[in-house]
């Protein structure tokens, strides 16, 4: 641990909560140097949907290194390039109706939010841009200026223009639908709103907490966005690709968005890989105007092409998915009723969900005990109040319950203020199974 307290700079964070050096993953589980192993319920933030190392990608991407295929190639047109994007056609975009460009962005998915944010204003001529409470689109300055968090934010040093704020779904309580407000703001030329270019939105909020909009809200945003000829962005770069059920989160409400941001398991292997997704029409860029010398990674259209191929050629994947999210709702639901004792709430969609505590300091400690006990989650919300489920969807039934069961005896322990509970659990005892 020495070099890294010696050199390696204050901003890390993650490593502060997990302090043991990792060298080897596979699947749903990460190896320390000492031989230990964790089972992984982060997933490099939603980075690996398909696990560690996923064999079957791998396979692929050291064929592809083997042959000498193109490592880098800035935007040119290569034999990988095209494979990705006849795959990504031909299994994802035009088996759910959606007419998409394509537009491969820099390599993370705040370069992808900027150049969506950018694309919005230059087809529109307008500056403003309405996003929403506890969303997070990123640390770059413009997508930084869409994001609520205060701890980020206050990190610019500069001002952050250009983006108005507005109340997500049950920010204001369950019975308020916020896009009415959305609605009247837009309506009013005297309301301080100048009208936008676009509006930004995760369907869940990852970094903010695991709030799930409701698939009503999340259609009624869309005709406001359409009743003021407002561009409507979703930000599918932690929900999507598989995350919340469905390949993106915002099919189930069937709505048709204008621009759609995806990175994190886009690339399948834990490649960085972004892109932004468009209607036809909105396609005004002139050549190069937004560029960046890492705009396409080779190796992840190798390996985001396996990815499609293996998981997304049929609805198997989707419908597992769906029963794993289901099981860990039912799950959840049963730790927050037996010690929740009203203070706990469960929250999310799919296999993105969490556990809201009553504060951050009870969070934090589920999380450590559950490092103890070998099993790697972290919290989110703006006072990392929630306890979040993020374990890559391939994990089997058995990690996935030996997971929550340690959540469970976690939970249960913080409640019981720390005292020993007798009965412990065997986490590891492969008679597990999801009952």
């Amino acid at each position: 641990m020495k070099i890294f307290e010696e050199i390696e700079s204050e901003v890390q964070s993650y490593a502060r909560s997990f302090p043991r050096v990792f060298n080897k993953a596979q699947g749903e589980f990460l190896f320390d140097e000492d031989g230990n192993r964790y089972l992984d319920f982060l997933a490099g933030a939603g980075t690996l949907n398909y696990g560690h190392n996923n064999p079957l990608f791998k396979q692929k991407l050291l064929e592809y290194i083997d042959a000498d295929g193109i490592t880098h190639g800035l935007d040119l047109h290569t034999k990988a390039k095209g494979e990705f994007l006849e795959t990504f056609n031909e299994k994802i975009l035009k088996p759910r109706g959606l007419d998409y460009v394509v537009q491969f962005t820099g390599p993370t998915g705040t370069n992808a939010v900027e150049a969506a944010l950018k694309l919005a204003r230059n087809v529109t001529g307008r500056e403003n841009v309405i996003s929403f409470t506890n969303g997070f689109h990123g640390v770059s300055l413009g997508a930084l200026a869409t994001t609520g968090n205060s701890h980020h934010r206050c990190a610019s040093g500069v001002s952050l223009n250009g983006s108005s704020r507005m109340p997500y779904d049950g920010y204001l309580g369950d019975d308020m639908d916020t896009t009415s407000y959305l609605d009247k703001v837009l309506s009013d030329s005297s309301s301080g709103i100048d009208k936008p270019a676009a509006v930004i939105v995760e369907t869940v909020q990852g970094e903010g907490g695991i709030n799930a909009a409701s698939f009503d809200w999340l259609r009624n945003l869309d005709k406001v966005c359409k009743k003021h000829d407002v561009l409507l962005i979703i930000d599918d770069i932690q929900a999507g690709c598989g995350r919340t059920g469905t390949f993106f989160s915002f099919e189930e409400a069937d709505i048709y968005p204008d621009i759609v941001t995806l990175s994190k398991s886009l690339g399948g292997y834990g490649l960085p890989f972004a892109v932004v997704l468009f209607r036809p029409e909105l396609d005004q860029w002139k050549p190069g105007e937004h560029n960046g010398t890492f705009r396409g990674n080779n190796f992840a259209f190798v390996t985001a092409r396996a990815a499609i191929d293996e998981y997304w050629s049929d609805d198997k994947f989707s419908s597992e998915i769906k029963r794993k999210g289901e099981y860990i709702a039912r799950r959840l639901n049963d730790i927050v009723t037996k010690y929740g004792e009203g203070n706990f709430t469960t929250r999310g969609r799919g296999m993105m969900q969490g556990i809201n505590c009553v504060n951050g300091d009870i969070a934090s400690k589920i999380t450590r005990k559950s490092f103890q006990k070998n099993l790697i989650i972290e919290t989110s919300g703006a006072d990392d109040q929630v306890v979040k489920f993020l374990c890559p969807l391939i994990i089997s039934d058995v990690n996935l319950k030996k997971g929550l069961d340690i959540v469970e005896q976690a939970v249960r322990e913080v409640c019981a203020s720390e005292e020993k509970i007798p009965e412990e659990l065997d986490y590891f005892d492969p008679m597990y199974a999801i009952g």
